[in-house]
């Protein structure tokens, strides 16, 4: 009997979408990108933020909220996970919270057999106004209080996730309350305001003082809704290179994360054993 294989490397695709107000047309959508992304060799599969409602209103998530384990959502994201063999970070879906005219908005994650095998509720609800824009995501959305992180066995190798959505970007200190991981996975659907001037700079930011991959996946266009969101869906390394960047509009990035890159990046440069705090 031959010996399992054992394998350093790890392929992975970030999605980027510009959702719309249809809930199942997003729902297609993202099964096409899936299935184009596993073709190519993906193994890991992540959606962006709001992947399955972008709605005219902020109160449509409300009303295409679910319990968690049941519902067409979570239905079609477990088939998508199974039928392509691929592990899938769900981007956020609406959840039901304690209130009812609020959500969760929540990152699921399924293994390749279609089982729900985590979960994160987000933790940071994004505020934002000027003359022209007003964002305030607590009036519809629940905060959740639990950071999340994950380890997945695949090929005979741990690798480990954290989990994180969009506007947590901007609080490093989750990212420490997570510990050593592989890679931070962050859905998003920043403004292009905000996009623009900060993205790629925390995104870099997170992977330099982590010394870990970041995947980043994202909304990236004009919503019929009017929003308008940034894109630059990316895949960042322990050293901060970015190593793939898809600028805006449908479609999707691939790359591989590499064991032996981390192992060298934190060995030339051990800086998280060289925390004091």
């Amino acid at each position: 009997m031959s010996a399992p294989v054992i394998t350093s490397e790890l392929k992975i695709s970030s999605i980027q979408m510009v959702s719309t107000p249809v809930l199942q047309e997003n729902l297609d959508t993202a099964s096409r990108l899936i299935e184009q992304a596993a073709k190519v060799g993906a193994q890991l599969v992540v959606l962006p933020e709001y992947f399955c409602l972008m709605g005219l209103r902020d109160t449509d998530k409300v009303l295409a909220r679910e319990k968690l384990g049941s519902g067409p959502i979570q239905e079609q994201l477990a088939n998508m996970a199974k039928a392509n063999n691929i592990y899938l970070i769900a981007g956020t879906i609406p959840l039901e919270a304690d209130a009812p005219s609020k959500v969760l908005n929540t990152t699921l994650v399924f293994d390749n057999q279609g089982q729900r095998i985590g979960r994160y509720d987000k933790i940071h609800l994004f505020g934002f106004q000027t003359a022209t824009e007003r964002y305030q995501e607590s009036e519809t959305i629940e905060a959740g209080n639990t950071p999340g992180a994950l380890s997945i066995n695949i090929n005979h190798q741990a690798w480990r996730f954290g989990l994180s959505i969009c506007y947590d970007l901007r609080f490093p200190e989750l990212y420490r309350a997570l510990g050593e991981v592989d890679c931070h996975i962050i859905p998003a659907a920043f403004t292009y305001t905000t996009g623009q001037d900060h993205w790629e700079i925390l995104l870099r930011a997170r992977a330099i003082e982590n010394q870990c991959y970041v995947l980043a996946s994202a909304q990236g266009g004009i919503h019929l809704n009017q929003r308008r969101t940034w894109g630059n869906s990316m895949i960042i390394d322990p050293w901060g290179a970015i190593l793939g960047n898809l600028p805006d509009g449908e479609g999707f990035i691939s790359g591989t994360l590499s064991k032996d890159k981390l192992n060298e990046v934190r060995s030339k440069l051990p800086a998280l054993k060289h925390r004091k705090l």
